[in-house]
């Protein structure tokens, strides 16, 4: 009976030791698989942290290139139109010199002999503004005497500040040699030589 009793204990504690060792292996199969899954999740979390940082670093050093590329233009622009500006205000002083009271008539007559030259121009209309036609008159008047009986007419017009146009045959069309004009014509012909100097230097 005694040998009975002890084998139904020895078996119980067979059984339960079996039964807890089965229970303690599940649970740690449950926890290395939820370990598992843990990392996992914390590797791909990780991961796209690390893709979505990658993309907005790509997208702030674009950012940032392609602002100091649009400040480089916009500085280069800036003094393209300043040194334009200065070129122009450069021009104006030396065109002011050359159409002064002392050149200004000598310049008209060697135009006006120009024009007359030519077979087609019998009416010559030769326009000044007030000022200037007041001081050149009589210089122009002396170096034309004999052109201007052949058909050679002053006229004055407040329409621009210096310089003077000329009408041929009454067409109602004029040659533009005004101050202002002048300028225009040469900072045109010179900015795009001044641009491709400092293309060269950029």
């Amino acid at each position: 009976m005694e040998v009975q009793l002890q084998e139904l204990i020895d078996q119980i504690k067979k059984d339960g030791v079996e039964a807890a060792e089965s229970e303690a292996e599940s649970i740690l199969n449950t926890a290395k698989t939820e370990a598992k899954k843990i990392v996992a999740d914390a590797q791909a979390q990780a991961e796209k942290i690390l893709s979505s940082a990658k993309v907005e670093n790509e997208r702030l050093t674009k950012s940032s290139e392609d602002a100091i590329r649009q400040a480089g233009r916009n500085l280069l622009i800036s003094f393209r139109e300043s040194v334009t500006k200065e070129l122009k205000s450069l021009l104006r002083e030396g065109v002011a010199v050359v159409y002064s009271a002392e050149t200004l008539a000598q310049l008209i007559v060697n135009v006006i002999e120009s024009w007359s030259n030519k077979p087609d121009a019998e009416d010559i209309t030769l326009i000044l503004n007030n000022e200037d036609l007041t001081q050149v008159e009589k210089n122009i008047l002396a170096g034309l005497k004999e052109r201007i009986n052949k058909g050679i007419t002053l006229k004055a017009s407040d329409n621009f500040d210096g310089g003077f146009r000329i009408a041929v045959n009454d067409s109602g069309v004029y040659y533009d040699y005004s101050a202002e004009m002048v300028v225009d014509m040469l900072s045109n012909y010179l900015s795009p030589k001044v641009i491709a100097l400092m293309k060269e230097v950029e």
